[in-house]
């Protein structure tokens, strides 16, 4: 079964929060129930180094409904540009299936942000 994809915009420096519903191949929804979920961003498909990982959370394990989030202290330090991500749920078995990927796209921030990109001289 193919990943579904989606694309997720991130504004740096402000709190990150998306719902999803994460759906099989027919469009039903997932049943989570007792299922772990993880979620991670990477500067390209080859890169080995994990830019930052998602809090992900079982919002709804029956609907297959799924929160992603960051902080803003978080955002603040993830410098701007492209970045591709994935949702991989695991079942009680341990059975590992990647359910969601697409790209991230951070937008620069310009209020209070420092660590990101440096200061101005």
């Amino acid at each position: 079964m193919a990943a579904s994809y989606t694309d997720q915009y991130l504004e740096q420096g402000t709190t990150f929060t998306n719902q999803l519903t994460l759906t099989d191949s027919y469009g039903n929804p997932y049943n989570l129930t007792a299922f772990t979920i993880n979620s991670q961003a990477k500067k390209s498909y080859i890169s080995s180094n994990v830019a930052f990982q998602f809090t992900a959370t079982v919002a709804n394990a029956v609907n297959g409904i799924v929160t992603l989030s960051l902080p803003s202290g978080t955002t603040s330090t993830i410098p701007y540009g492209n970045y591709v991500y994935d949702v991989i749920i695991t079942d009680p078995y341990g059975a590992v299936t990647r359910v969601l990927e697409g790209q991230v796209y951070v937008s620069p921030g310009v209020t209070n942000i420092t660590t990101a990109y440096g200061t101005d001289a």
